[in-house]
């Protein structure tokens, strides 16, 4: 019984279908002036001698409005003839924005506008511009804009002039960057993670103290990246704007949740029955190593990055890695799942969005290419390469079918954002004043090429610096640096010479193996050496005009955890000078190692022991004055700078030899309701012997040290650093200072 009402249904169904369908034998269009009849049929998606039902005359009317070019459409179906009537759109003629002066920023607007000259008007598209105007608009600061349109119709042409009139408003200043909540870390310590600056009058070149939703969400990623470096596996960061004033300013507050400190315990590799463990065991032996430590996310990263590698060299084409977490009290067990990805192959990159950025620097980023096995993990990592260049607000990706079942089509779309910076700076402390600048950019004509100069100016010398960096020079993987400088030193007062010389250089710098890096250099050096009568001897016989084409290298290899607050690792770097064409023919050997490790898992207490020695000879004869070694006045404190060494004349004359020691540690449980200071104590040694011209002025065996207390203050004019130190052993002829500050800011 049932099967036969069924058929029935069917039955009934069909016939009423098939009456309500009719077959177009023919169409009549009337309404269009610019768009003509083809144009119409082929957006309407429907043929001569198709059988229409009223679903497909609805959906006639909705592909022809989802086109923008028609304000009215009306149809009927008479007699096998479809009759549309339309009524179009004004074009635009002419799109005006007024009320920005800044050119770029008006192109960069009419870029993201759906509405543009010579397309049609819509007045739904036009109130979503507006929104769209006013977002942008609020990611560069602008919170009090008012924008407005007007439109001027001419009938006959059926055109329409559009005007949209902004009014911008000051800037929406950041007053103050408050963290509220369990927040754990002091509030200087937040500030040097995140890039919103609070706005004080001397930042004026700064775009960092202006409220902008970019820099907000970069800042809450920031955060948590931070803290999830530091243990807080489940931190949750929330931000809010409040205290809103009439003068435009805002506090912007942060509201933390760190949760409770979590520790690695057990890890497990999965891997297919066919894959050799053997080719793992490097990753295998780390587990045990991070076991009882705190949780990072860079360390899991370094372990995703070791797969990489394997993956890339090994031949693994088919890879994918997933990790799984199983949390127990603080202690996280992770279980790190290799298995084998789908496997096709990539036809095609479709890269969209870079109207600045060329699409070979993006595609030099990519370490998979088209004609590749798609390997989930490089993909992953390419696109994480891509992000880090810095260069984009924004990197989305979608994968779609290829032209076969086993071809892929990956589209990566960009979003453009500024890569310039201009920045200056002032300092004043117990050695001197310092004013400076600089202007950096880091996508120079889109092209991938990083400029930076800057200038320095001391009450004694004045140098200055133009640095061209070109990435994957020649498709060499290498980066080439460009460099010119000139520094003039002026000490004709106070020791009678004055130094003056121009340089260029060529240098490149690789990673020859894995964390070895190699920077082989020519440098090019032109040097002026004037004296006066009050000079010593030697200056007055270095008197004269010299030029050096050396060749340069440094060799360094970098096992640090990050780059940035460095909690464990070693840093080690050797680097030769070598004459090619020099009227001296000095050669110098310099060693540096420095060594970090976190000395508390319960606070970021973070000691830090490095050894620097550096060594400079003459082939020909004596070192001039230019060249002969000081010692840095970071590397001893409680010492006045450039008055520690050999003397002649009462000029400290520097040496040929150079060695220091520091020793140094956070102390971060000090004074924890101070959250704008740091506090450190140290251990410095060091020695500086060996005059060429004259032994009988060495002084081989005496070693200057000292200890004491380093302390850097966030103030409201800018960072603080002060150091308060004890002599421990120095010469008779040292010149001491327990207390040395420095005051400075970045504009």
């Amino acid at each position: 019984m049932m099967n036969f009402l069924l058929k029935i249904i069917l039955i009934l169904y069909f016939l009423l279908s098939h009456s309500s369908a009719e077959i177009i034998k023919k169409f009549e269009i009337s309404g269009n002036k610019r768009i003509s009849d083809e144009t119409i049929i082929i957006f309407s998606e429907i043929e001569l001698n198709e059988d229409v039902s009223k679903q497909k005359l609805d959906g006639v009317i909705k592909n022809l409005y989802k086109t923008n070019f028609f304000r009215n459409i009306s149809l009927r179906l008479e007699n096998q003839i479809l009759y549309l009537e339309v009524e179009e759109n004004p074009i635009i003629g002419n799109l005006e924005i007024i009320g920005i002066k800044k050119q770029s920023l008006i192109e960069f607007i009419k870029n993201k506008m759906r509405l543009a000259e010579m397309k049609s008007f819509d007045q739904e598209l036009l109130s979503a511009d507006i929104d769209l105007i006013n977002n942008i608009l609020k990611t560069n600061g602008y919170y009090f804009t008012k924008i407005t349109s007007s439109k001027s119709l001419d009938s006959k042409l059926n055109t329409i002039d559009l005007k949209i009139s902004i009014e911008l408003g000051e800037k929406a200043k950041i007053k103050k960057i408050i963290f509220l909540g369990d927040k754990i870390f002091k509030d200087k310590r937040l500030k040097e993670v995140i890039t919103s600056e609070e706005h004080k009058f001397w930042k004026f070149v700064s775009r960092n103290v202006y409220i902008n939703e970019e820099l907000i969400n970069l800042d809450k990623r920031l955060l948590e990246s931070y803290y999830k470096n530091n243990g807080y596996y489940n931190v949750k960061v929330e931000n809010s704007f409040v205290e809103f004033d009439k003068e435009g300013n805002f506090n912007l507050i942060y509201k933390i949740d760190s949760g409770i400190k979590y520790y690695f315990d057990s890890f497990a590799l999965n891997l297919p029955d066919n894959y050799d463990r053997e080719l793992f065991k490097s990753i295998e032996k780390k587990f045990s190593k991070l076991k009882g430590e705190s949780y990072s996310l860079l360390k899991i990263d370094d372990l995703l990055k070791e797969i990489n590698k394997i993956a890339l060299y090994k031949q693994y084409e088919f890879i994918n890695a997933s990790i799984s977490e199983n949390i127990n009290n603080d202690k996280i067990n992770f279980q790190i799942n290799i298995t084998e990805s789908e496997k096709y192959y990539i036809e095609k990159i479709d890269i969209q969005g870079n109207y600045n950025t060329l699409e070979e620097v993006i595609r030099n980023s990519l370490i998979v290419d088209e004609g590749d096995a798609y390997n989930e993990i490089l993909f992953n990592r390419s696109i994480n390469d891509l992000k880090s260049l810095g260069y984009f607000k924004n990197v989305e990706t979608k994968i779609i079918e290829g032209s076969s079942n086993s071809l892929k089509i990956i589209d990566i779309n960009v979003e453009e954002r500024p890569t310039g910076e201009v920045s200056l700076s002032a300092g004043i402390g117990t050695a001197g004043g310092t004013i400076g600048g600089g202007i950096k950019e880091k996508n120079f004509l889109g092209k991938g090429i990083n400029l930076n100069a800057n200038l320095e100016i001391t009450e004694d010398s004045v140098k200055g610096r133009f640095v061209y960096a070109k990435p994957n020079f020649r498709y060499s993987d290498n980066t080439l640096f460009t460099s010119f400088d000139s520094t003039t030193r002026d000490l004709l007062t106070n020791s009678g010479y004055k130094t003056s010389g121009i340089g260029f250089s060529l240098a490149t710098r690789f990673e020859q193996y894995q964390d070895l890096f190699f920077r082989p250099e020519l440098n090019f050096q032109i040097e002026d050496l004037e004296t006066t009568s009050s000079a010593s001897d030697i200056l007055k016989k270095q008197e004269g005009s010299y030029t050096d084409l050396y060749f340069n290298y440094e060799i360094t290899q970098d096992l640090r955890d990050r780059k940035f607050r460095t909690q464990d690792g070693y840093q080690t770097t050797f680097a030769q000078e070598l004459p090619i064409i020099s009227d001296n023919n000095e050669i110098s050997n310099a060693f540096e190692i420095s060594k970090f490790k976190k000395l508390s898992t319960k606070s970021e207490m973070i000691g830090k022991i490095s050894f620097y020695g550096k060594a400079i000879t003459s082939l020909d004869d004596d070192v001039r004055i230019s060249k002969r070694l000081q010692i840095p006045s970071y590397r001893l404190r409680g010492f006045e700078k450039g008055k520690v060494g050999p003397v002649e004349n009462n000029d400290y004359i520097g040496g040929n030899y150079l060695s220091t020691i520091n020793i140094s540690t956070t102390l971060p449980n000090i004074l924890e309701d101070f959250d704008n200071l740091d506090i450190g104590i140290f251990l410095d040694a060091a020695n500086l012997w060996g005059v060429d011209y004259n032994s009988s002025i060495d002084e081989k065996s005496k070693i200057r040290s000292s200890m004491g207390v380093a302390l850097n203050l966030m103030t409201p004019i800018g960072p603080l650093s002060l150091s308060f130190a004890n002599t421990l052993t120095k010469a008779s002829s040292d010149k001491t200072e327990t207390f040395r500050f420095n005051l400075g800011t970045q504009f």
